[in-house]
């Protein structure tokens, strides 16, 4: 298949690892790769039994080993035994309630499995790229709506966030390092609230949203009027593999937005949204709660013509298409009008296409 995007990817000596293979981005990424003959290898925990990973079975399919990226000698002998040329490196504790719950685990995690994974690469001969994803809730948000420049100061007040601030510094400390070292191009990479297929995941709106439609059970939502920049799954991770290939050329270490171009949509419009693209005649009823929460941030938005213009990146879907599209992959796939597989691979094609034919008309 011949992709403009991803034509030096093909050519590298070794595989792209990826990191947390197992999870929602990480097997959404490895479908994209193998779509795209691109070698990939992952590392990772065990995948959870009603993750996309398990429904697709993928541990016969995707080639890699399972471990903790906490553990430094770990993460050595994964580099050393499938020299890769490049990382992707999506592990972490994502889940900013499970932070509240476990928030040494999660700074180990997203603080310290960065460092191995950064550390490892850089002194890895093999290895020419890392993009490392860190997290839009980054910024210092102050609750005025502005959209944040990958230049904006950065902070964070929950264990996740502050988390991944730290991921950030870690990140610029192995850049420093870099420069030194060696010419391993290191980027970090910010996305918004990603939605998609087969995300299992508890407290995220999407996938609570599924499980209530689907078991024809009323649905609790946090937070209405709190606006979040959504985008599908697909387009993050199009953008990673953008600054990947790019960064490998050039050698740059540079920091990119990855979400949505018109403004954010609030939690209560995604529900409404949601439902009516479900449809079937059933009444859902929402328990909106009636205060914010405070553990999270009211506003968030991001400008992404970093990407646009540097990148020459464009989200395929916009929110409400990503929205739109999450529901019919998940009423397809419980209808049986689909596997899961095939639901993911028709999204992948679409992007794909919508890709090439982007970049012959521009």
């Amino acid at each position: 298949m011949d992709f403009t995007l991803g034509a030096g990817l093909r050519n590298l000596d070794g595989p792209i690892l990826i990191t947390g293979h197992t999870g929602f981005k990480g097997t959404w990424l490895s479908l994209l790769l193998e779509k795209m003959e691109i070698d990939c290898v992952g590392v990772s925990l065990p995948p959870t039994a009603d993750s996309l990973f398990s429904k697709l079975d993928r541990r016969s399919q995707a080639p890699g080993v399972l471990g903790d990226i906490r553990d430094i000698s770990f993460v050595r002998e994964v580099f050393k035994l499938y020299k890769p040329s490049a990382v992707i490196h999506l592990a972490a504790q994502p889940l900013v309630i499970e932070s509240y719950k476990n928030p040494i685990e999660t700074f180990e995690t997203n603080v310290m499995g960065t460092v191995n994974v950064l550390d490892t690469g850089l002194r890895n001969q093999s290895t020419k790229g890392i993009v490392a994803v860190t997290t839009d809730k980054v910024y210092r948000n102050d609750n005025s709506g502005k959209k944040f420049m990958e230049t904006d100061p950065l902070f964070g007040k929950d264990p996740y966030s502050a988390s991944k601030v730290g991921s950030e510094a870690a990140i610029a400390a192995w850049q420093q390092i870099s420069n030194s070292l060696s010419n391993v191009s290191i980027s970090s990479v910010r996305a918004g609230n990603v939605i998609g297929g087969g995300d299992s995941a508890e407290n995220r709106l999407l996938p609570d949203l599924m499980r209530g439609f689907i078991n024809r059970q009323d649905v609790e939502i946090r937070n209405p009027n709190s606006t979040r920049p959504w985008q599908h799954v697909l387009d993050p991770l199009l953008g990673y593999l953008h600054v990947l290939e790019a960064g490998i050329v050039s050698s740059n270490h540079l920091s990119y937005n990855f979400g949505p171009q018109e403004g954010s949509l609030s939690v209560k419009q995604v529900a409404n949204i949601a439902k009516s693209r479900w449809g079937d005649g059933a009444e859902y009823h929402f328990a909106f709660s009636p205060a914010a929460d405070l553990k999270e941030a009211v506003t968030l938005d991001l400008d992404v013509n970093l990407a646009v213009n540097n990148l020459n990146w464009l989200p395929t879907w916009n929110q409400v298409e990503a929205i739109e599209l999450t529901v019919d992959w998940w009423k397809k796939v419980a209808n049986i009008e689909l596997s899961a597989k095939e639901a993911c691979y028709s999204d992948i094609d679409f992007a794909l296409k919508n890709l090439r034919h982007s970049r012959e008309v521009r």
